[in-house]
């Protein structure tokens, strides 16, 4: 009796020293920009205490203009990012190993928005504004297939060159440029605003990724909060108004200049795009066809210098 007695004392000091050593190393986890809800669920899983009851320690820190988030990765300054699935082709091309550990979003938010409610596909040789960051792979590739010679102007976060009226056009996010355009007065309309995910570009973006070497030598760790991080958006789909409390309280501490209604409309569009069109449900896992699709398009316009596999997106 007594030496079953030990067994499960030492079964039992076993587990708890193996959790406590889980949360000995925090995984530090950097957003692709500053606090917004495009980053809800993360927020929740850290403000509901989904991560700690998961076993794993999570600091979220957010990018600076001068130290974006890839950087951060690839200095080792943080173990974790979420990166859109074109940015991830590009950064595996280029010799960087990933592994896709949460897929998020299940279709694509970015839209062309026209000026002087044209069809932006009859403004060849219109002035585009893109992001300086790297998005925007699939505009290009779309110009480039229809022969529309863009001039892609670079602007850093906001809509001010568009409204000022110094471009024929601008891509936007459906979640965040769209309504900044809409709190600008600017009129959207089926004819001016033209959005990929209805014209066969209809690319997952955000997911969560870490480098292969992390995430080999950190496994249970990663699907611990892969685990919770799903978990917080569930809970923020489910809760979205205590969501937007939660969310207001990371934009007030950074003072980032938003406001509720478009934290608000933001959250509710981003928790949209979560759902699949197939199956229309939140399935939280990366699509091999449209990993496919995305590789395929970037070769073609030599984006990519060779095909990127799905496989190459999953840990073993």
């Amino acid at each position: 009796m007594k030496q079953t007695i030990y067994i499960l004392l030492f079964i039992a000091m076993m587990a708890t020293s193996q959790a406590a050593t889980a949360q000995d190393e925090t995984i530090v986890f950097t957003p692709q920009w500053t606090a917004q809800a495009q980053f809800a669920g993360y927020y929740v899983a850290e403000a509901k205490g989904f991560y700690r009851d998961a076993g794993v320690k999570v600091k979220i820190e957010h990018p600076s203009a001068t130290q974006p988030a890839m950087a951060r990765l690839r200095n080792n300054e943080c173990q974790a990012t979420t990166l859109q699935v074109c940015q991830a082709l590009e950064i595996i091309d280029e010799g960087i190993s990933l592994v896709n550990i949460l897929q998020t979003s299940m279709n694509n938010a970015m839209v062309i928005v026209s000026a002087r409610d044209k069809n932006p596909l009859t403004q060849k040789g219109a002035r585009v504004g893109i992001w300086s960051v790297s998005f925007g792979q699939l505009a290009i590739c779309m110009s480039i297939k229809d022969h529309l010679d863009y001039e892609w102007v670079r602007f850093a976060q906001n809509v001010n060159l568009f409204v000022a009226g110094a471009l024929d056009a601008t891509l936007a996010m459906s979640y965040n440029e769209y309504y900044q355009l809409v709190q600008a007065g600017i009129k959207m309309t089926d004819k001016n605003v033209y959005r990929f995910c209805d014209h066969g570009y209809n690319v997952q973006e955000d997911g969560v990724y870490m480098t292969r070497e992390y995430y080999t030598k950190h496994k249970d760790q990663a699907r611990r909060f892969a685990q919770a991080s799903k978990k917080g958006w569930e809970w923020a789909a489910a809760h979205p108004d205590e969501t937007l409390d939660i969310v207001m309280q990371y934009v007030d501490k950074d003072r980032i200049a938003t406001n509720r209604v478009m934290q608000r409309l933001m959250l509710k569009e981003v928790l949209r795009l979560q759902v699949d069109r197939e199956s229309k449900k939140r399935e939280f896992r990366l699509r091999p066809d449209m990993v496919q699709q995305a590789s395929r398009l970037m070769v073609e316009n030599k984006m990519l210098s060779r095909e990127v596999k799905y496989e190459e997106f999953i840990g073993n």
